[in-house]
């Protein structure tokens, strides 16, 4: 990027930023005009486009209320009936969020769309790193799922494989990335993720970013590193790739790319035998800058492994997106990761946020903060009244709230509840900054209580720190409401990893009680009410082998999830899920009694 594109993309920001109520408001207009006309907006708009009628007659839905329309065309009825553009495909959802899948309906203008935010980013990774591309390239794990035909004959896949399919980007693969196209679309993950990680060893010295979408991804390739240096290092030195590796395409890539090299094996060699990993990812990638994955709201757990792994390199956390619709961009890359917001992008989408109570109470000095948000202010109840609270523009929002996410697009959503929570942390120019605080849905309840995402990740923040004394990390865990007897009680599922030079191999029974009891005593006061009434049982912690979450990541990939956007269930709702877990605790312990 020349210096006069790269100061265009900064002065970009600044005049979106600065005129986003104006680009809002005709953003929305240009929806209207060109949608009012479907059978769906037709009903509460009657073929008008005035921006007080779109408030005061389309309702807020979710998914489901308009998943009838999306399905009709998904079945071969004409889009109109929902969007005036012709729909070119689907957007397939992870399903590890929220439950299901969903199909979003896409247009022709996502390639612009995707165009524009990736040019205005990369004008501020100028800013802050210098144009790396013209100095190397990105080891960036890069996964791929099958297409679904739907009976329409459209496509939907994935946001990452649509991109990943594309022409424009297969034309700047080779110069910008070290893993090649047949690595990034084989849909077998191990062959995928072997040959990608093979390939950005033998271009090691010019690698200037490692990562992917995810924190939890790069720690799985770290994981598989662990398990397969030796026979990576055996394929470079021998220029010969592994029997195992049997898909067409990746054999053919690795025929035109690995040559016998005992220098470059050896060195690596030396690097994976020395007694502590710590810094590997820098002592692999010499020359990285940084590593890029999103490490925000439930992501922010493997904050502190990844940190061990990187050797000191920064942690970047790009963009802000969904399925339905790119929200916001980085403007400060090199923020720590508790402190990482997103500038909202006011040509993406007309958003719309929907106000969240928080009633607190008082709390003890010696809490925890997560994401910025103080935890002196804990949560009893977190909930949107449409009744009573009407949605705010996005210049209206207020510095410290709490808001739900509404987006409406040009590609058939209009007031959709995207699922998200946000905080907003301030503005740039005229423009509010968010961190993302959890998803709205994902909920853990076995009475009347409701414990969210972010306090189940502020409770198990709590109880880990007793793991730390005794040479243990926490490497992953999810839960569920347990309502098999009565009461129900809290089952949260534990993987656990033995730190370098620890001897101990035995977890002690005592400390992994207290743990329970450190969960409770973190969880919000409606809990602890009906815990201590006995209306709510025990707060048990299963502890599960390694490779546990491997395992059920495998799973929702074999279920049609991305690789590149899989995301740990923080709620376990699928009974094949819940097996796989289950059928892998080596130990159960329990809260002795009711949180004081």
């Amino acid at each position: 990027m020349a210096g006069n594109e790269y100061e265009a993309g900064l002065k970009m920001i600044e005049e979106l930023t600065t005129n986003a109520q104006q680009i809002q408001e005709q953003l929305l207009g240009e929806i209207l005009k060109r949608n009012a006309g479907t059978e769906y907006l037709s009903k509460f708009l009657h073929g008008q486009t005035d921006k007080q009628l779109f408030k005061r007659n389309v309702p807020i839905v979710t998914y489901e209320d308009i998943r009838p329309y999306i399905d009709r065309i998904a079945n071969g009825e004409p889009s109109d009936i929902l969007l005036a553009e012709p729909v070119t495909g689907f957007f397939r959802s992870s399903g590890t969020s929220g439950g299901q899948p969903k199909l979003i309906p896409h247009t022709a203008e996502v390639a612009n769309t995707v165009a524009i935010v990736s040019s205005l980013y990369r004008s501020v990774k100028i800013k802050h790193f210098g144009d790396l591309d013209q100095v190397g390239k990105r080891m960036e794990l890069m996964f791929s799922t099958p297409e679904i035909e739907t009976p329409s004959g459209l496509k939907a896949s994935s946001v990452s494989t649509s991109l990943f399919k594309g022409s424009q980007f297969r034309t700047i693969l080779p110069k910008l990335y070290t893993s090649p196209i047949e690595a990034i679309i084989c849909y077998d993950t191990q062959q995928s993720i072997y040959c990608q990680l093979l390939f950005g060893l033998i271009q090691r010295d010019e690698v200037v970013t490692v990562g992917s979408i995810f924190a939890s991804t790069v720690l799985r390739a770290i994981k598989f590193l662990e398990d397969y240096w030796q026979e990576l290092c055996s394929n470079i030195k021998t220029g010969q790739i592994s029997d195992w590796i049997t898909d067409p395409g990746c054999r053919n890539a690795a025929s035109l790319i690995l040559k016998p090299n005992p220098e470059l094996a050896c060195s690596i060699e030396n690097i994976y035998s020395c007694k502590s990993w710590e810094g590997i990812i820098r002592k692999l990638w010499p020359k990285a800058r940084y590593i890029s994955a999103i490490h925000t709201g439930i992501m922010i757990q493997y904050t502190a492994e990844l940190e061990f792994y990187c050797g000191g390199l920064p942690l970047v956390s790009g963009f802000y997106s969904c399925s339905e619709t790119v929200c916001g961009i980085n403007l400060e890359p090199l923020s720590k990761p508790s402190d990482v917001s997103y500038t909202f992008l006011p040509n993406m989408a007309y958003f719309e946020f929907l106000p969240v109570k928080k009633e607190c109470i008082n709390n003890s000095q010696d809490q925890v903060q997560f994401n910025s948000v103080s935890d002196h202010c804990e949560s009893i109840d977190m909930k949107s009244n449409n009744e009573d609270t009407e949605p705010v523009d996005l210049v209206n929002v207020k510095p410290g709230q709490y808001y739900e996410l509404l987006v409406t697009t040009s590609r058939g959503l209009y007031r959709y509840r995207v699922g998200d929570i946000l905080m907003v942390v301030g503005f740039h120019n005229n423009t509010p900054q968010f961190q993302f605080v959890e998803r709205e849905n994902t909920i853990l309840s076995v009475y009347v209580d409701k414990t969210s995402e972010a306090e189940l990740l502020k409770a198990v923040t709590e109880a880990k720190t007793l793991l730390h004394p005794l040479g243990f990390i926490l490497t992953g865990y999810t839960s569920y409401g347990d309502t098999s007897s009565t009461p129900g009680h809290y089952v949260i599922f534990w993987e656990l990893k033995v730190t370098e030079g620890n001897n101990i191999k035995e977890l002690d029974p005592k400390i992994m009680v207290e743990c329970c009891s450190r969960m409770e005593e973190s969880l919000n006061y409606t809990y602890k009410i009906h815990r201590k009434g006995n209306a709510i049982d025990a707060l048990e912690i299963r502890v599960v082998k390694q490779g546990t979450f491997d395992a059920l990541m495998d799973y929702y990939v074999s279920q049609g999830a991305s690789l590149s956007q899989y995301k740990s269930p923080t709620c376990i709702k699928s009974k094949e899920a819940l097996k796989i877990l289950d059928c892998r605790v080596i130990g159960k312990f329990f809260s002795p009694k009711p949180p004081i």
